[in-house]
């Protein structure tokens, strides 16, 4: 297994735009962290501009690719843009690499 971050651009007046989209996008995630693949999740909101963040744990990056693909955020102009990046943890509990 290892970690990969999904990152959110999001629209400068996402906490408008988020409204009619959070429901869904709660329930998707809900659904992913059942399934132990969305470990974390949340908004940065006091950047210039704001993010999300997004923590998976799974064997490809195709989990959170596919979650970004169907989430209501990226779908309702919530978020502007997206990536994924595999993120190599080496220390502390939840960490998938052992040194």
């Amino acid at each position: 297994m290892k970690h990969f971050l999904l990152i959110y651009d999001y629209a400068t007046d996402f906490l408008e735009r988020r409204a009619a989209h959070r429901p869904a996008h709660l329930e998707l995630c809900r659904a992913s962290a059942a399934r132990d693949e969305l470990q974390l999740g949340g908004a940065v909101p006091n950047d210039d501009p704001p993010f999300g963040l997004l923590l998976f744990k799974a064997e490809t990056a195709q989990v959170a690719e596919d979650f970004a693909r169907s989430d209501p955020y990226t779908n309702g102009g919530v978020v502007t843009s997206w990536r994924v990046r595999e993120w190599i943890t080496v220390v502390g509990e939840g960490a998938l690499t052992k040194v």
